[in-house]
């Protein structure tokens, strides 16, 4: 399928007006360029990968907009110039209001999906996580890393690669806690990196739980790239927190270790329910957690019959490991 891209330069003060506008209006999926850092509020809620530092803001923002193109030229053309005469009055009625949208200008062009869905490529290389090589299907490893382990992963469109800070802090606290007796619990596991690469490391089996069926493709798809056989790895879909018959089929007090990379308001009810799931003495690792939010889930974990074992950062992630009393 073939679109017509419309990208219009404005400024970045601009960018939810028009797009909210144009929404209104029916141009639907807004894709937005920035040079806007992320809030630490915005890191926190985000479930992929970051993006790679967009460098010193400059108050420029591009919002691109896709129309699906006809095939019948006159009929594309006249798309073509429907959807720019929208956008060239939308802005016109915002500058009217002495409202200020930038430049304006509005540059039209052709695609398919295949430009647009694989642009992400370019982004996205093999890298190392101490002695783990992670790498995509368009990539071979490099003869420097032949005696790494290699994890093999794509980006997806609602899951983690390993590439972010909270992922790579839970795989070094794994690597010190798992053994191939463990048997371990993976909360919200998404694509189900943590768990596999604990299998690859030799664990005994995986219980994992998320709560978007998403998840169940992803982590088949990551299972059968890596060649881990899927027997061992159990997924989940509901809510361990609240959902009893969720709770029933993970088990009570029947796992070494527990690994959660979640947002902190998830981790502080989540930690007494994980209490329940793990043996006496078992090691609960979370991660996901923004600076400055540690103290509260060392304290989640003190008030729910933990021992706190330590606080680990990366960048502005916290990592908080605990030990079950």
């Amino acid at each position: 399928m073939k679109w017509l891209r419309f990208r219009v330069k404005t400024i970045t003060a601009a960018e939810d007006i028009l797009v909210s506008d144009l929404y209104d209006k029916g141009l639907e999926g807004a894709q937005i360029e920035d040079r806007v850092p992320l809030t630490a509020l915005e890191k926190e809620q985000m479930f992929v990968d970051i993006a790679p530092d967009p460098g010193t803001d400059d108050g420029i923002a591009y919002l691109s907009f896709f129309v699906e193109a006809p095939e019948d030229e006159e009929e594309k053309k006249k798309a073509a110039d429907d959807t720019r005469r929208l956008i060239e009055e939308t802005i016109e009625e915002w500058r009217s209001f002495n409202t200020d949208v930038g430049e304006g200008s509005i540059e039209v062009s052709e695609t398919e999906d295949i430009d647009w869905i694989n642009n992400w490529k370019k982004y996205f290389h093999q890298f190392t996580i101490d002695d783990l090589l992670v790498i995509p299907s368009w990539e071979e490893p490099e003869e420097k890393d032949a005696d790494k382990m290699i994890l093999r992963i794509d980006p997806g469109t609602a899951f983690g690669t390993g590439m972010h800070e909270t992922t790579q802090l839970c795989i070094r606290q794994l690597k010190k806690y798992i053994d191939k007796e463990t048997r371990l619990l993976d909360v919200g596991t998404g694509s189900g990196i943590l768990g596999i690469l604990s299998l690859m490391y030799g664990i005994k089996s995986v219980t994992a739980t998320d709560l978007d069926p998403c998840a169940v493709p992803a982590v088949a798809d990551n299972l059968e790239r890596n060649h881990v056989d899927p027997a061992g790895f159990e997924l989940l879909i509901g809510n361990i927190i609240d959902d009893k018959e969720i709770k029933d089929r993970v088990g009570y007090e029947c796992y070494d270790v527990a690994v959660a990379n979640i947002l902190t308001e998830v981790l502080l009810p989540l930690t007494p329910v994980l209490h329940e799931h793990l043996k006496k003495n078992g090691i609960y690792i979370t991660s996901g957690i923004i600076e400055g939010k540690e103290t509260q889930v060392e304290e989640a974990m003190k008030d729910n019959g933990f021992e706190v074992l330590g606080t680990y950062a990366q960048g502005e992630w916290r990592s908080v490991v605990g030990r079950k009393l």
